[in-house]
């Protein structure tokens, strides 16, 4: 009779025949195992080797035949899928801080307001705004910077 090691090689090679990989295949000789120690508590085993061997095979085709349905699992794509929109209690949550920022721009200095508008919506350069508002391009900066870190405190504890 061989021995157990020589068995359980056995049947891992026959698993691995089915297509499964050595880890898989590993894992179905070790379920097999429990399993025909449990069915051996209630029935006569002719050969222990025959039954580890067939319930492995039969359990790395399950393992096969399930990895083909279900895809899906090792699928990249599964990002694209799940629905990325927010709730309706975080777009509540939104509109109410883009209300209070607003609120913050509207109690900055009208000129520090333009100035601040042209820069982040507009997106004009430091220069052209500076050539605009008859001002340096420094004192144009600063106006821009004085007015983030305005917004950036009225907006904190919020």
């Amino acid at each position: 009779m061989p021995s157990l090691s020589e068995m359980m090689a056995k049947a891992r090679s026959a698993a691995m025949r089915r297509g499964v990989s050595r880890e898989d295949a590993e894992d179905c000789v070790q379920e097999a195992y429990l399993k025909i120690d449990q069915y051996e508590r209630r029935h006569v085993v002719r050969s222990k080797e025959a039954l580890l061997v067939r319930a492995a095979v039969n359990l790395a085709i399950d393992k096969v035949r399930r990895s083909r349905r279900t895809s899906f699992r090792e699928n990249d794509e599964l990002q694209s899928i799940a629905d990325t929109t927010p709730g309706p209690a975080q777009i509540v949550e939104q509109q109410i801080r883009l209300l209070h920022a607003a609120e913050g721009i509207d109690k900055l200095p009208h000129r520090t307001r333009r100035i601040l508008l042209m820069r982040r919506l507009d997106n004009l350069p430091y220069a052209e705004i500076a050539r605009r508002e008859s001002m340096t391009v420094a004192a144009v900066e600063k106006q821009v910077a004085r007015a983030t870190l305005q917004l950036v405190q009225w907006m904190k504890d919020w």
